[in-house]
């Protein structure tokens, strides 16, 4: 390895373990989200390269490790509190709670028809599907599922969620 890169290695990948440790923290506490997202997960991508070079610094010692009982366990014990925060998602299971509220009430808006809608935004069931078709939405109906007229319409949930906001401020 050369020797700035070995120099390097294990000061970066210090420091941004302290960056992901302190904006993991404030996340974990809702605190700054705004701030610390992408903060936390760009640097966190970023610090792969100094780790890596880091392992490669050391890996003699490295691998010291994997002939003892301790890292086996603790890489066992790793995967499985993982598995158990991911296996909800992965298997469909979840309950929705935890999830980003902005995105369950998006659904939910979207399992509603124009006419359950349309008094939301200030409007008739009329006047919400006649701007929809306008919007390209073609398949616009009053008791059709906003979902469903957005699918049949060959449009996303997103582009008919931004219709309906430009609709609220008119």
């Amino acid at each position: 390895m050369p020797t700035l890169l070995s120099r390097y290695a294990t000061p970066f990948t210090t420091g941004l373990f302290l960056v992901s440790l302190i904006s993991g923290i404030a996340l974990f506490f809702h605190y700054g989200t705004a701030a610390f997202r992408g903060m936390h997960e760009w640097l966190s991508m970023v610090l792969i390269l100094p780790f890596l070079l880091h392992v490669w610094k050391n890996w003699r010692p490295f691998l010291a490790y994997f002939k003892r009982l301790p890292m086996a366990l603790s890489l066992a014990a790793c995967l499985i509190a993982g598995l158990a925060f991911a296996w909800p998602a992965i298997t469909g299971s979840a309950s929705g709670a935890g999830g980003n509220p902005a995105f369950a009430m998006i659904n939910v808006v979207a399992a509603g028809t124009p006419s359950q809608v349309a008094p939301l935004l200030g409007k008739t069931d009329a006047d919400l599907v006649s701007a929809l078709r306008e919007a390209g939405f073609t398949a616009a109906e009053a008791t059709k599922p906003l979902s469903q007229i957005a699918t049949d319409s060959g449009k996303n949930t997103m582009e008919l969620m931004a219709t309906l906001s430009a609709q609220k401020a008119k």
